[in-house]
């Protein structure tokens, strides 16, 4: 199906693929949380969520029905307008993003046919993008109009956080645009009918799945809200239904993100192997199936880091970011453009050439990575400015102090004589 299909259907199905999108995501933030909780209590061992519903399972409803219904506090000193948009900024852009991410290929909806996927662009990756910078507005917007320092602090990390890392993204996108030879989401799902960007552009996908957790501020990236240090950052001073689309936001981000890894390296809606061996896999309703299994992985991903790894010291993130992931993308993007240039020129075998490449360098990138965030590096570092106890002990003071009793006071001027 063409670009130029998109939107050439009724207004009722028009508006029922856009109902189904918010339902979807609202539902899946609705499991995500409880399933969150409870995962997070068997890896800790620990029960998680098992009183309210039959084993727990009505806890996220009680949860949202809680804050729905919670007093709305507006503290002294903000910035009104801007404190009660900052919000909707936020959660707004989330939701829009899932509009261009392909769930299926075309189906038959009541004797009409349609893509399953609300529309398309010749730069929708590119949008997508820009509708999540557009979200990080709300976090700074938020921080700022609280009138406190906190979740100043807080919105400003996020701002920091969300460029940093947006870069390293670009740049692992770089080398799917250059394959699949679009920027529109559903031809790049179409590129991979036979074989996975996840396996021919493994340091991209690496890359990705670190900015992708950074740039949802989800641990051990949670750093503008990181509670031993901010109380609760840019939202310490939401309440109620202003708290909620704050963490609604949150989710739905994590669910398109997650959408957008599936789509763009793990063969979106395309049935993996073995199933697509069979010839009905990848038509009908099922790759609707496939491409959901694909997205909740990724958000088991989100959950297992949040249950294993400690948060980061701030210059440990940002060294990561800076010094690691764009250096890294950098050297793989020209690879692999070296790579595609040589397969236009005829090289046989350029798969082989390409995936080979992108073992090795995936390699390297993760060896590199292992240092930083293992704490040798700054361990090694502190072993070096340790200092003797010998010379502790003789060093001088480096201030004026009272002589002990007993002691006779060294005149100014003999010191070091």
């Amino acid at each position: 199906m063409t670009l130029t299909g998109f939107g050439q259907d009724t207004w009722w199905l028009i508006v029922g693929k856009c109902i189904a999108v918010f339902v979807f995501l609202v539902l899946t933030v609705l499991v995500a949380i409880l399933a969150e909780r409870k995962l997070l209590g068997r890896m800790q061992m620990r029960w998680g969520p098992n009183r309210v519903g039959p084993r727990g399972y009505l806890q996220s409803l009680a949860d949202g029905i809680k804050l729905a219904l919670k007093e709305g506090i507006l503290p002294k000193g903000i910035d009104r307008p801007v404190y009660l948009m900052a919000p909707a900024i936020s959660t707004i852009p989330a939701i829009t993003a899932f509009a261009f991410i392909p769930f299926g290929p075309q189906v038959s909806v009541f004797g009409h046919r349609t893509q399953l996927q609300v529309t398309d662009l010749p730069v929708a990756v590119l949008f997508i993008l820009a509708l999540s910078s557009i979200g990080v507005y709300g976090i700074v917007l938020a921080g700022w109009s609280s009138g406190s320092t906190y979740p100043l602090l807080g919105g400003v990390r996020s701002t920091a956080q969300v460029i940093s890392y947006e870069v390293a993204m670009g740049l692992s996108f770089a080398t799917v645009f250059l394959y699949a030879g679009t920027m529109s989401t559903s031809k790049i799902v179409d590129a991979q009918d036979r074989v996975w960007f996840a396996f021919l552009l493994l340091p991209s996908f690496i890359v990705y799945l670190v900015s992708m957790v950074g740039e949802t501020n989800r641990a051990p990236f949670d750093l503008p809200e990181a509670e031993g240090e901010l109380v609760a950052g840019f939202h310490t001073e939401y309440s109620s239904l202003k708290f909620a689309m704050f963490y609604l936001a949150e989710y739905i981000n994590m669910t398109t993100v997650s959408a957008l890894a599936a789509t763009l390296f793990f063969g979106g809606w395309h049935a993996p192997w073995p199933l697509n061996m069979w010839s009905g896999a990848n038509s009908g309703w099922w790759p609707l199936l496939w491409f959901t299994a694909k997205v909740w992985t990724f958000l088991f991903i989100y959950f297992w880091l949040r249950a294993t790894l400690p948060r980061l010291r701030y210059d440990q993130f940002m060294a990561l970011g800076w010094k690691t992931l764009i250096p890294v993308s950098l050297v793989w993007v020209m690879i692999a453009a070296v790579i595609r240039t040589l397969r236009n020129n005829g090289l046989e075998h350029w798969t082989g050439v390409l995936a080979i490449a992108s073992a090795l360098v995936a390699l390297g990138l993760l060896l590199y990575m292992r240092r930083p965030l293992s704490g040798l590096e700054t361990r090694e570092i502190e072993r070096k400015q340790r200092k003797p106890l010998e010379e502790i002990i003789s060093a001088e003071p480096r201030f004026p102090t009272p002589p002990l009793p007993g002691e006779v006071p060294i005149k100014e001027g003999a010191r070091g004589t």
